[in-house]
């Protein structure tokens, strides 16, 4: 049961990751932004993303034990 959570916990991360940073993609495309230009933003959101949940477990874990 708990992996099992912690596997859905872990796919829903990523998917919001994906989708935060797909989203920085398209607005710095919109903004005027070249591909080459628009590709390391999205990557600086995918990443922030991921430290955020990071972070966020860290300090769950931390509080829960």
């Amino acid at each position: 049961m708990t992996v099992a959570v912690v596997l859905l916990a872990t796919a829903l991360v990523i998917v919001v990751a994906l989708l935060a940073a797909a989203g920085a993609g398209k607005l710095a495309r919109m903004d005027g932004a070249t591909y080459p230009t628009a590709l390391p933003r999205a990557a600086v959101a995918f990443a922030a993303v991921i430290t955020l949940a990071a972070t966020a477990a860290s300090v769950f874990v931390t509080l829960l034990t």
